[in-house]
C-alpha cells in the first residue's frame, strides 16, 4: 500500500465509530491489513446467505443492505455512505450473510479479512475490546431508533429518514443546499418502514412546500432544516 493510499485508509478508519476509539497504534495495524476495492454501479458486493468472511468500508460511493422475500419483494434495511461499515459481524465469526448489499452508485471502499481482524484481536486484546463495546453502542442506537420509530407518524419517519440520508451525503462532501440523494421512493418508504403510497403523498408535500425536489431514481434536498420541523 503506498504511502499515499495508507494516509487515506487510516484517516478513514478514523471516521468509522467502531475503530474510532483505538490508538493510533491501532489504527496502523487494520491499516495494513485493509484493500482497497471497486465496485460499479448496481454490483452486488454480497448476497443473503453467502459466507461471511470479509467487512467494508465505504470510502466514496453509497450501497445498501436488503432482504429478500421468496414472492419477490425486499425492503432495504440501511443505507451506507463514506465511512460506514457494512458486514462488520465478519470480524468475529463465519456466520451467514443475513442480507444482500449492493451499490447504487460507483463506490470506492476498503475490504478487511474478517481471519486478519481475528488475528489482531488476539494479538492485541484491547482492540477486541475496544471494538465489541462500539458495536455495543451501535446495537444500542438501532434498537432507540426502532422504539423511536414505533411511535412516530410516517411523516415524521420519512422526514428522519431523509434528514439521516442528507447527513450521510454532507459526511461524503455534499454541499449545505441542494443536497442529491440517490434513493427512489420506494427506498426511502422501507428505511421508513412505511408503505410506498404514504411516502409518496408525503413527499409530494414536501416538493409542493420547495423543501425536495423528486426526480428519476433520486431527489434533491433543498431545505434540510425544514425537514427538522417535521421530525419528533
Amino acid at each position: 500500500m503506498s504511502d499515499a493510499t495508507g494516509d487515506e485508509t487510516r484517516t478513514l478508519l478514523r471516521r468509522v465509530p467502531v475503530f474510532s476509539g483505538l490508538s493510533e497504534q491501532d489504527i496502523e495495524r487494520v491499516a495494513e491489513v485493509a484493500v482497497p476495492r471497486f465496485f460499479e454501479a448496481g454490483e452486488v458486493v454480497f448476497r443473503e446467505g453467502d459466507d461471511s468472511d470479509t467487512c467494508y468500508i465505504v470510502r466514496t460511493g453509497t450501497a445498501r443492505a436488503i432482504r429478500e422475500h421468496s414472492d419477490g419483494r425486499s425492503i432495504t434495511l440501511a443505507n451506507f455512505g463514506p465511512g460506514d461499515i457494512f458486514g462488520e459481524l465478519a470480524m468475529f465469526g463465519g456466520e451467514r450473510r443475513s442480507a444482500t448489499v449492493d451499490t447504487l452508485e460507483d463506490t470506492e471502499a476498503v475490504a478487511i479479512l474478517g481471519g486478519d481482524m481475528r488475528r489482531l484481536m488476539n494479538e492485541h486484546a484491547d482492540i477486541a475490546v475496544k471494538l465489541i463495546t462500539a458495536l455495543a453502542q451501535r446495537l444500542r442506537a438501532t434498537n432507540e431508533r426502532l422504539a423511536r420509530q414505533s411511535f412516530q407518524t410516517v411523516q415524521s419517519r420519512v422526514a428522519a429518514v431523509l434528514s439521516q440520508l442528507v447527513q450521510a451525503a454532507r459526511e461524503g462532501g455534499a454541499a449545505d443546499r441542494d443536497v442529491v440523494i440517490r434513493s427512489t421512493q420506494a427506498d426511502i418508504a422501507q428505511l421508513a418502514g412505511s408503505s410506498r403510497e404514504s411516502a409518496s403523498r408525503f413527499l409530494a408535500v414536501l416538493e409542493r412546500s420547495g423543501v425536495i425536489t423528486q426526480g428519476r431514481g433520486r431527489l434533491t434536498v433543498h431545505d434540510a432544516p425544514a425537514l427538522e420541523r417535521y421530525v419528533y
